[in-house]
C-alpha cells in the first residue's frame, strides 16, 4: 500500500509543468521530485508515466508517490511495543516508553521505536522506512512525531524550532529553580574527556531553555520547560547548570536506585501543522506514573492526575 498525492488539473493550472507543479502547489522539495521522477509510479497523469516537463490539460489528474519503494535506512524491522497516540498516512505521533532507544546504534540493533515501526509496517502491508523529525533520549519519555515518507520528514524538520513545532516537557528536579521561572541562554558543547555528555562552554552552540516551577514536593520540584532550540541533553543540562539537575539523571545529577531508572523528564505536550493539510495538530500526554511518585509517593494506579498531568489530544 503506497501513499499518494493527487492533484485535478483546473483550466488555470492548464498547461503548467509538471515540475511546477509539484514545487509550488503540492510543496514538494526538488529533492523528493528528483527521487521519486525516476520511479515508473513516481510521477503520473491519467495513470500514465510522465517526465516533470509534461504539461498536462485541463481536467487531467496529477498524481505522486509519496511513499518508499525501498527501505534505504538500514533499520531492521523487529517486533516490539508502540504507543500509537495518533496515525495517518502521513505521520505517527508515539507516546514514547522510557528506556528505549528511537534510533538503532551500539548495543541497540533491534529493541528500538525504529526497528519496531518498520515491522509494524509491514504487519499492516504498508511502504515505508524509518524517517524521524526529532528524536528523545533513551530514558526520556512521552511524546514525538515520526514521518511516514520523506515529504512529510522534510516539511515538519522545516518547522523545528519555529512557532509552528512545540515541544513542551515536564521535568522533576533536585529542589526547587531560583527565580521561580525564567529562560537559561547557555551555549552547549561536548565536555571535554568524555565521549557521551554535554557541558556549558562558552564556544558551543545557542541553547535557550524556557522553564516554570510548577509545585514542589518535598526535595523535587515539577518544573515545565519548552525548547527554543534543539541540542543533544539539553534540558538535562540546562537544569544542572542552575543547580537543580533532574531526579534520577546518572550523567549530571545522581542516580536514584530503586526509586527511578533513568532521569525524570518526560515530553508533555507536541504541536505541529500536518506536513499536507497544513491542520494544526496538538498532543498531551500525562506524567508517567515513576515520575509522579516522587512528588506524591502514595500515587497509584487508579490516582487521577495532577497539575499539568492531563493527557489527551486535539487533532
Amino acid at each position: 500500500m503506497s501513499r499518494r498525492l493527487e492533484l485535478p488539473i483546473p483550466p488555470e493550472l492548464a498547461g503548467v509543468k509538471v515540475d511546477t507543479l509539484l514545487k509550488r502547489h503540492l510543496g514538494l522539495s526538488g529533492t523528493v521530485v528528483r527521487r521519486i521522477k525516476w520511479l515508473p509510479d513516481g510521477i503520473l497523469v491519467d495513470g500514465r508515466r510522465v517526465n516533470t516537463r509534461y504539461c498536462p490539460r485541463e481536467g487531467e489528474v496529477l498524481s505522486v508517490r509519496l511513499s518508499d519503494p525501498e527501505r534505504r535506512s538500514g533499520v531492521v524491522p523487529a517486533p516490539g511495543p508502540l504507543d500509537i497516540v495518533y496515525e495517518d498516512g502521513d505521520l505517527l505521533v508515539l507516546n514514547k516508553a522510557p528506556g528505549v532507544a528511537v534510533h538503532p546504534g551500539p548495543g541497540h540493533f533491534d529493541d528500538t521505536l525504529g526497528n519496531f515501526l518498520l515491522y509494524y509496517y509491514d504487519s499492516k502491508g504498508e511502504e515505508g522506512d524509518f524517517h524521524p523529525v526529532h528524536r528523545l533520549d533513551r530514558g526520556t519519555s512521552g511524546l514525538m512525531v515520526v514521518a511516514k515518507h520523506p515529504h512529510a520528514q522534510e516539511v515538519l524538520k522545516r518547522q523545528l524550532h519555529t512557532p509552528d513545532f512545540r515541544r513542551e516537557y515536564l521535568a522533576v528536579c533536585v529542589g526547587a529553580p531560583s527565580p521561580p521561572a525564567g529562560m537559561v541562554d547557555a551555549p552547549l558543547g561536548p565536555k571535554e574527556g568524555s565521549l557521551v555528555e554535554q557541558a556549558v562552554r562558552p564556544d558551543g552552540k545557542v541553547a535557550r531553555t524556557r522553564y516554570e516551577t510548577v509545585e514542589t514536593a518535598g526535595p523535587y520540584a515539577l518544573v515545565h520547560l519548552e525548547l527554543e532550540t534543539g541540542r543533544t541533553h539539553q534540558i538535562r543540562v540546562h537544569m544542572a547548570y542552575l543547580g537543580h539537575p533532574l531526579a534520577g539523571d546518572f550523567l549530571y545529577g545522581e542516580e536514584l536506585p530503586g526509586v527511578l531508572a533513568r532521569p525524570a523528564l518526560h515530553s508533555w505536550k507536541l504541536s505541529f501543522r500536518h506536513p499536507v493539510t497544513g491542520a494544526h495538530l496538538a498532543f498531551c500526554q500525562k506524567l508517567p506514573l515513576d515520575m509522579a511518585r516522587l512528588l506524591r509517593p502514595a500515587a497509584g494506579e487508579g490516582e487521577g492526575p495532577g497539575p499539568l498531568e492531563e493527557s489527551g489530544q486535539n487533532h
